[in-house]
C-alpha cells in the first residue's frame, strides 16, 4: 500500500515487480507467497466479530488482488509469471499443484502463489513455508518492514540487538514472532533455512539470493 494507507500504490507496485524481476535473473527459480494485510486481514476482522473461516478467506482474496496486480506489473516489465491459486479461482488463477509451479519455475517463469493454503486458520507465514516444502527450495526469505529478527520490537526499543543467526528451535523457544510457530516448524522440519531481510531496502532480494548474507539466517545449527 505503500503511503497510501490502503489498498495498491502503483508506485509501490512497480518497485516490488523491479525488486523481484532483479532478484529473479541469472537463472534463479523464484516463488513468491503473497499476503493481503494492505486489503483486508482475516485475524483482525475475526477479532473484531467476523466469523474465523469467512474472515480468512476474505483474507485469502486478497492475496490474489495483490498477486493479479504483481503479476502484470512484471509482465509490464518483460518477465513471464505464472499465477497458482490455493484457492479454486476458475478462470482467474490457475489452480496450485506442486508439480505444475515446479514446471513453471524450470520453464522460468516466476510463480506467484496467491489464495494462502487454500483453508482457513493458517497465516501467510504458513503457506510460504508450505510452498517452499513442496518445491523443494533451497531458502525461504522472509521480505518485511524491518531488516532482521531482533530480541525486541526495534521500533520501541532503540536498544534492541539484531541477530545475525539463529536456530529454528532458539526462535520457537525465545517465541521471538519472526514467523509463526508452524511456519518456523515446517522449515526447520524440511531442512530450508530462512532469511529475513527489509525488502524495502533496494538490492536486498537480489543480494540475498546471491548468497550475500543480509539480515537474519535461520536454520537448524544457529551458524552461518
Amino acid at each position: 500500500m505503500g503511503e497510501a494507507g490502503y489498498g495498491i500504490e502503483p508506485a509501490r507496485l512497480d518497485y516490488y515487480a523491479a525488486e523481484l524481476q532483479a532478484a529473479a535473473g541469472g537463472g534463479v527459480q523464484l516463488g513468491v507467497v503473497i499476503g493481503g494485510g494492505n486489503i483486508f486481514r482475516g485475524v483482525q476482522a475475526a477479532a473484531g466479530g467476523f466469523d474465523r473461516v469467512t474472515a480468512d478467506h476474505m483474507g485469502m482474496l486478497a492475496t490474489v488482488l495483490n498477486g493479479l496486480a504483481l503479476a502484470e506489473a512484471l509482465r509490464a516489465r518483460g518477465t513471464a509469471v505464472a499465477v497458482h491459486s490455493g484457492l479454486p479461482l476458475g478462470p482467474v488463477a490457475q489452480a496450485y499443484v506442486p508439480a505444475a509451479a515446479r514446471r513453471d519455475l524450470e520453464a522460468g517463469r516466476l510463480v506467484l502463489c496467491v489464495g494462502g493454503t487454500g483453508n482457513p486458520f493458517f497465516s501467510t507465514d504458513t503457506a510460504a513455508g508450505l510452498r517452499a516444502a513442496e518445491l523443494g527450495a533451497d531458502l525461504l526469505v522472509k521480505a518485511t518492514k524491518v531488516d532482521g529478527v531482533y530480541d525486541a520490537d526495534p521500533l520501541s526499543n532503540p536498544g534492541a540487538k539484531r541477530y545475525d543467526v539463529l536456530a529454528f528451535n532458539e526462535v520457537l523457544h525465545r517465541e521471538l514472532g519472526v514467523m509463526d510457530a508452524a511456519a518456523v516448524a515446517l522449515c526447520r522440519d524440511n531442512g530450508i533455512p530462512v532469511r529475513v531481510c527489509d525488502v524495502n531496502r533496494s538490492g536486498n532480494l537480489r543480494a540475498v539470493v546471491a548468497g550475500q548474507p543480509v539480515g537474519t539466517l535461520i536454520n537448524r545449527e544457529g551458524r552461518a
